[in-house]
């Protein structure tokens, strides 16, 4: 049986670091193909400007955007930092996953064991990365990501000081809290939802994760955090509007609608009645629709990779 300890302490953390990268090149894909509803396997990893399939060895992460200069070397069309940040933010938060859920556990821990609890936070992470990209672009959050990363947490309540039953419980009511009071209750009350339903099953990972001590935590983490950056987007002079990419596929929809006859746009509008795409957001901040998933999403990463007690002692002592 191989242990931990049967490798020299560098080991484990630069391949969870490369790991880590690498699967931060493939999150690249997930993050612009998933809401454009494109296949994340066809076609292969190719050029956004002149569509050159791009080679192995110049798609190497963080190292290949370095050496060409954030630009393409087929035709030079200029690529987004983005693609370097968010495979270098890949490895940073394998690592990080390595250095919170596993390190604790000592170098004499079984080697499929510390491998498997680190697969798991490591998915939980990356996948959830990808989740804040995607929702701060398209205010949408996948269903494969929240329903998946709930399936994972329960498989894994074993490797958490979790029983099942607190899995299952935290699940429900992490997403039954959430769409009762912020989408049904807030609905009747005010005419539209104060959180969407991707935000409640972003509170069932949680839950599955945490257990409802956890959700509660995240929610309470989350909503703090997306208040303060709401006030500094205000303050700076920012704002709150729509992303671009909802306010494109809005004006999108709207030339559409104008092209059907008067039946079958209101059988249309009937369907996505309730679909924040249709309404820009109203004036002031009661009105302002955040992407909240986001503040949610680091609220887990900081539940996961830091613990609430941690965080508590930290603001206890301020």
């Amino acid at each position: 049986m191989l242990l931990l300890s049967d490798f020299p302490l560098w080991f484990p953390r630069v391949m969870t670091f490369v790991w880590g990268l690498l699967w931060g090149s493939f999150l690249n894909v997930v993050i612009y193909r998933v809401p454009r509803g494109m296949s994340v396997v066809k076609p292969g990893s190719h050029c956004p400007g002149c569509k050159t399939p791009i080679p192995f060895y110049r798609n190497i992460p963080v190292l290949s955007w370095l050496l060409l200069r954030g630009r393409a070397a087929c035709c030079g069309v200029r690529i987004s930092p983005r693609y370097a940040l968010v495979e270098l933010a890949g490895g940073v938060l394998c690592l990080a996953a390595w250095e919170a859920t596993v390190a604790p556990l000592g170098i004499h821990v079984d080697l499929l064991h510390a491998s498997m609890v680190f697969l798991a936070n490591a998915s939980l992470c990356l996948a959830l990365m990808a989740a804040a990209f995607i929702d701060l672009e398209f205010m949408i959050i996948p269903d494969s990501i929240t329903i998946g990363g709930t399936v994972l947490g329960l498989a894994t309540f074993a490797f958490r000081d979790l029983e099942l039953t607190d899995a299952l419980i935290g699940a429900a009511g992490g997403f039954l809290g959430v769409w009762l009071l912020f989408d049904r209750l807030y609905r009747l009350l005010r005419g539209f939802p104060g959180m969407g339903l991707g935000d409640a099953k972003l509170l069932m990972l949680a839950g599955a994760w945490f257990g409802w001590s956890g959700a509660l935590f995240v929610l309470g983490a989350g909503a703090i955090q997306g208040t303060i950056a709401a006030v500094i987007s205000l303050v700076t002079g920012r704002g709150l509007d729509d992303p671009e990419a909802v306010q494109r596929e809005r004006e999108e929809l709207k030339a559409e609608l104008e092209k059907l006859s008067d039946e079958e746009r209101e059988e249309i509008l009937a369907e996505l009645e309730g679909d924040p795409l249709l309404e820009e957001a109203g004036d002031g901040v009661g009105r302002a629709r955040i992407a909240f998933g986001p503040f949610l999403i680091l609220a887990i990463l900081e539940t996961l990779l830091i613990g609430r007690e941690r965080i508590f002692g930290w603001l206890l002592s301020i």
